[in-house]
C-alpha cells in the first residue's frame, strides 16, 4: 500500500499548494491514502469547516490537528459531523469529534488513522498518550481490525516522539510526527517494522518564522514585547510529506522516505515509486 502524510497546512499559501498538488501526486504516484495535518489553515490556527471539505474533496482522505483544533470555534460543531476530521485522542472522555477513524483506501485496505498529542512543553496538557494508545491497539490490533495503523503524533519533544514510537514499534505502520513545522531527516524503519520521522515540516512559507510572517516574532523575541498580531506568510509555499510503502501481509512499513516539493526546500521524491 502506498501512503502519504503531508505536514501542517499553514495558511492560504499551505493550502492553495495541498489543494493544487494532492490531485496530481494521486494520479502520478498511485497513492492508496492521504493523510494532512490542518490544524494551521485558518490563518495560521485553526481550521473552518470550508477549508477541511475543500481539502477532502482534493483527494485528501483524513484531517489530523493538535493543540490548535479549537481556535476557531466553529470546529466545536463540525468535528461532530465529519469522520474524517480527527482532534487529538488523548482529551478527557466526551470531548466532541472523533479522533480515530477505520477507513478504506483506494486498493481497499482498512486504514485506522489516529491523532494523538503529546505532553512535554504542550499547552494542553492532556491524557497520557501512552495510555490513550494502548486502549486503541487493545480495540483495533494491526492485521486484525485493520490493515494499516497511522497515529499522527502532535508534540514538542523529539524525546516523546521518539520514546511514543518505539512503545508502539511492531504495532502499527507509521508513526509521523507533528507541530514543529520543520522537516527532520530522522526517518526510518524501526526495530520492529514500523516507519518513523520525528517531524514531516509543514505545508506553507519556508520564509518565514514556521510558517509566520517574521517581523513579529522577530520583534519579540527582540524587544520581549508584542508589537502586532501573528501573521501568516504568505509567499511561495513548499509542500513536505512523508511517504511509506506498507506491506499487505504485515501492515508494516517496507519504505520510506520524504517529499518536498515547492519554492524554498530542495525538492525529493521517493525513489522508490519513480
Amino acid at each position: 500500500m502506498r501512503l502519504l502524510f503531508l505536514g501542517d497546512m499553514v495558511g492560504r499559501t499551505g493550502r492553495s499548494i495541498v489543494h493544487k498538488t494532492v490531485p496530481r501526486l494521486i494520479q502520478n504516484l498511485k497513492l492508496d491514502f492521504v493523510i494532512v495535518n490542518g490544524e494551521n489553515s485558518a490563518g495560521g490556527f485553526g481550521i473552518t469547516e470550508k477549508i477541511f471539505l475543500e481539502t477532502i474533496n482534493s483527494g485528501v482522505d483524513v484531517m489530523t490537528t493538535g493543540n490548535h483544533v479549537w481556535d476557531q470555534k466553529e470546529a466545536i460543531i463540525f468535528s461532530q459531523r465529519h469522520n474524517r476530521f480527527l482532534r487529538p485522542a488523548n482529551y478527557p472522555s466526551g470531548t466532541p469529534g472523533y479522533s480515530s477513524g477505520l477507513y478504506s483506501a483506494r486498493n481497499g485496505a482498512r486504514v485506522l488513522v489516529t491523532n494523538i498529542m503529546g505532553r512535554v512543553f504542550m499547552n494542553p496538557i492532556l491524557d497520557d498518550p501512552f495510555k490513550t494508545a494502548e486502549t486503541i491497539l487493545k480495540d483495533c490490533p494491526l492485521k486484525e481490525q485493520a490493515d494499516v495503523i497511522v497515529f499522527d503524533f502532535h508534540a514538542e519533544a523529539t524525546s516523546e516522539k521518539q520514546c511514543f514510537a518505539h512503545f508502539v514499534d511492531g504495532r502499527v505502520s507509521l508513526v509521523v510526527g507533528t507541530h514543529t513545522h520543520v522537516p527532520t531527516a530522522d526517518f526510518q524503519i524501526l526495530d520492529n517494522g514500523t516507519g518513523y520521522i520525528s517531524d514531516v515540516g509543514m505545508c506553507g512559507d519556508y520564509n518565514s518564522s514556521i510558517g509566520l510572517d517574521k517581523e513579529e516574532p522577530l520583534n519579540r523575541f527582540i524587544s520581549q514585547i508584542p508589537h502586532n498580531k501573528f501573521t501568516v506568510a504568505e509567499g511561495p509555499a513548499t509542500l513536505c510529506g512523508i511517504c511509506a510503502e506498507i506491506s499487505d501481509v504485515t501492515g508494516l512499513t517496507e519504505k520510506i522516505a520524504p517529499l518536498r516539493i515547492g519554492a524554498r526546500l530542495s525538492e525529493t521524491l521517493p525513489t522508490f515509486w519513480t
